[in-house]
């Protein structure tokens, strides 16, 4: 059985953590295999939006607990591999916002710890509005430091952090008004929902797109001044694109444009 599946929808391209099982823990192997086919769509120009999304009956429940412990047999206690497996799980998550082309988390059922950070990482999220998100490792003693990191730069301050101290799930509507995710949609229409943002984003000119979503990510690091200085720059090199040209021509003439 393939631990990711993937399905090319036109444009769209949907990924399929596949281990229902282990409630699709991101196991080492899982790390590894979701980084490398990320690294594959970087430089399939056919592909414009990618969908992340989990099968059976729950999203993802973060890291693979049983594995974890496994690696507590070296004499270090494990601290080695374990160093080794939260920078490689970091580096799968940067790998999404690297991406060329936007990612949508397609949610259902629980994410959870590393799992709620998946979520926090893409750049877009759709869950079933009966979804459960939660950084609850400090149920079991361990508190979700690297969850930490996607969750506050997605949700206010207070909130991430009553959620780290005291393990609580949100449901789909709150973590819509805290901006955790976009939208919770009826579960029967999830994936649906999903693919239509996903071809809606895919309609538009990749090379904008693109240059967009780096600039996103690149700005928001930035002081105020610094961020209008980097993407005026941004907006120049845009504009003088041609299919930027043909776009802004069509619709001045009213009419669809031809993009290369």
């Amino acid at each position: 059985m393939e631990l990711i599946t993937r399905e090319n929808i036109g444009g769209v391209c949907r990924l399929t953590l596949n281990a229902p099982a282990r409630i699709n823990a991101l196991s080492d192997t899982m790390i590894a295999t979701l980084h490398g086919m990320l690294d594959e769509i970087a430089t399939d120009a056919t592909i414009k939006a990618v969908i992340i999304a989990g099968s059976g009956k729950a999203f993802c429940a973060g890291h693979d607990l049983k594995e974890m412990q496994a690696k507590r047999d070296a004499p270090d206690d494990g601290a080695a591999a374990l160093k080794d497996l939260f920078d490689r799980c970091a580096a799968m998550m940067g790998r999404i916002q690297s991406l060329p082309q936007p990612v949508i988390a397609q949610v259902h059922g629980v994410a959870a710890a590393a799992g709620c950070q998946l979520v926090a990482t893409c750049d877009l999220a759709v869950a079933a509005d009966d979804t459960r998100f939660g950084v609850n490792g400090v149920n079991i003693g361990l508190f979700c430091a690297t969850p930490m990191v996607a969750l506050t730069r997605n949700i206010p301050r207070k909130a991430a952090f009553e959620m780290l101290t005291t393990g609580r799930f949100i449901q789909a509507p709150e973590a819509v008004t805290l901006g955790l995710i976009n939208r919770a949609v009826p579960a029967g229409t999830l994936a649906d929902e999903t693919l239509t943002l996903a071809n809606t984003i895919a309609g538009k000119l990749a090379s904008a797109v693109t240059t967009g979503k780096s600039a996103f990510y690149q700005q928001a690091q930035m002081t105020t001044v610094d961020a209008y200085a980097f993407t005026g720059q941004v907006m120049v090199d845009n504009m003088v694109n041609s299919d930027t040209n043909e776009g802004i021509n069509a619709f001045l003439e009213k009419r669809d444009p031809d993009w290369s």
